[in-house]
């Protein structure tokens, strides 16, 4: 088996060179079935540019045209069955659902409109409630809605005394107009093939697959990818506040719900209430040092990972004896996959970039969780030649079910990330500079990186070219906005929360130590405290607060 020849995995690889980052949610990991994550695509949509006028046009709740859009009700009933939440065994016969009409357009409100998918986990002390407490469980592509169903635990205690903790659906995807550009036959097929070895060939299928990828998404969506991208979702969350009769509005964003959080304060800063970035995406850096940034944090947590397997679970560890060999052991056995793949139950084979897609999914937990079913899938894989276990953690990722159909968040992903931030070519001496560091720091994960997979500008083929562009959001004028960071983050490095930290004109930053993408939901009090005091009491952590 020639297992020096490796690819990297597919979806670190195509979302580096298209400029975007894979983001996903962090209580998501613990709460929500398989088939509720997503990677990233190469391609997206881009947000209308508006143009300045000399008398500023009113906006949100100023603007008349958006009146009747203000001034709804939500007919809030109880929620319709859902398959997935009885197979979990999940009761959510005490949460209502209902759904926001929202334009469009928002340059243009009286065109056209669509419907948010709302749900609601009504407050337990109703004398007591505050208010709503709105999430996102970031993605971009993930369900809110599937956050309040499947999460809900979480929230238990002063959270759900106190707050209806409402879920939606952005636009573009779940129940809110789903972006869908293939059929679950094509993307299996998609998923399947692992990607060249040969830079200029693995260009070449870039360059097809990026054009057909935008063909498919504009023929079957092209009237939505315009007004996908993040700042509508935030104005439509401005609608959903008002709608509930709030003032101010408290928020819970995980991972690019940072971002959905951090723009909703740059939009609407008067009404930006309590807010938790959790998990923060760092909306003045450059996409392609944050995703050359990302693909080293990944890189770090698999280097720990086999460590951690090795030395404290040597009983059920593959990976040898020696902790300084254990990652190169498994990356040797991840690569090989393309040479010899597994055949799974269900007839499909687990190639390398599947392999390392189903890794990459279980380093968003932690050692606590999801490092233990790493182990245990490549102890499967490595000494029983069975794949199903690290297939199912890569369908995972791709929102594929059990049954094979995918949900729409792959899709979803790609028009938002590009909807905000598409970025120019970087020049040839950048481009080398990423493949440098990504050779020094990430060596497992980059092996065959060219400076060809970074010659194009980010999401060159998508028919829409955003005006947005990254730069530091101050949100004067804005409550207190809480930023949280975790120091073994792979997803989101713990620099990005200390810069959007930073940027903020009124902020803290709390840092919780430890493994695993996002703070909440992993079981830690001192964070959970922190939040309940924040959101029920508007008490900030002391500066410098870290919670081992």
């Amino acid at each position: 088996m020639n297992i020096n020849r490796a690819a990297r995995p597919r979806v670190l690889l195509t979302a580096l060179a298209a400029g975007t980052l894979l983001l996903t949610s962090a209580c998501n990991d613990n709460a929500a079935p398989a088939q509720d994550k997503a990677t990233g695509t190469s391609s997206a949509s881009a947000a209308p540019a508006t143009t300045p006028a000399a008398t500023p046009k009113p906006t949100g709740e100023a603007d008349p045209a958006l009146k009747p859009f203000y001034g709804q009700q939500i007919a809030w009933a109880g929620c319709p069955a859902d398959p997935k939440a009885e197979q979990a065994k999940i009761d959510i016969s005490g949460m209502q659902c209902g759904k926001l009409h929202v334009p469009l357009d928002y340059a243009n409100p009286a065109t056209d409109a669509l419907d948010i998918a709302l749900i609601k986990l009504p407050a337990a002390k109703p004398d007591q409630k505050i208010g709503s407490l709105m999430v996102n469980p970031g993605g971009p592509g993930e369900s809110g809605i599937e956050m309040v169903e499947f999460g809900a635990k979480e929230f238990a205690g002063p959270l759900h005394d106190r707050f209806d903790v409402i879920g939606f659906d952005p636009r573009g995807t779940g129940a809110s107009s789903p972006i869908v550009c293939y059929d679950d036959k094509q993307r299996d097929a998609l998923d399947q093939i692992d990607e060249p070895l040969d830079p200029a060939a693995r260009k070449t299928e870039h360059v097809k697959n990026a054009t057909d990828h935008a063909a498919a998404c504009q023929a079957k969506a092209g009237k939505l990818l315009p007004f996908v991208g993040t700042r509508n979702t935030a104005r439509d969350m401005d609608v959903l506040r008002a709608a509930t009769g709030d003032k101010k509005l408290n928020y819970l964003g995980i991972s690019y719900g940072t971002y959905l959080g951090a723009l909703y304060a740059e939009e609407f800063p008067k009404k930006a209430g309590r807010l938790i970035l959790d998990g923060a995406v760092d909306p003045a850096a450059d996409s392609l040092d944050e995703g050359t940034n990302q693909r080293i944090g990944f890189e770090k947590s698999f280097d720990r990972f086999a460590a951690d397997c090795v030395s404290n679970h040597a009983e059920e560890c593959p990976l040898g004896s020696d902790p300084d060999k254990a990652a190169k052991k498994a990356a040797d056995f991840l690569d090989g996959l393309r040479d010899h793949p597994l055949t799974v139950k269900d007839g499909r084979k687990l190639g390398s970039d599947l392999a390392w897609t189903g890794t990459i999914r279980m380093l968003y937990g932690d050692e606590k969780t999801d490092w233990g079913y790493l182990r245990n899938a490549l102890g499967w894989a490595m000494k029983r030649d069975k794949g199903d276990m690290l297939l199912a953690f890569a369908d995972d990722y791709n929102g594929r079910d059990k049954d094979g159909h995918y949900n729409a968040s792959q899709e979803a992903m790609g028009a938002i990330r590009c909807a905000d931030m598409s970025r120019p070519a970087p020049t040839p001496e950048k481009a080398q500079q990423v493949v440098a560091k990504l050779q020094a720091e990430a060596p497992l994960m980059s092996k065959g990186v060219s400076v060809d997979d970074y010659t194009e500008p980010g999401c060159a083929y998508w028919p829409f070219k955003t005006p947005e562009k990254p730069h530091t959001i101050r949100a004067e004028g804005a409550d207190p906005i809480l930023v949280v960071g975790s120091t073994g983050d792979p997803a989101t490095p713990y620099a990005a929360a200390e810069s959007l930290a930073k940027g903020f004109a009124n902020a803290t930053l709390l840092t919780r130590v430890g493994e695993g993408h996002g703070a909440f939901g992993k079981g830690n009090t001192c964070i959970d405290k922190a939040y309940e005091e924040y959101l029920t009491e508007g008490k900030l952590p002391a500066p410098g607060t870290r919670c081992s």
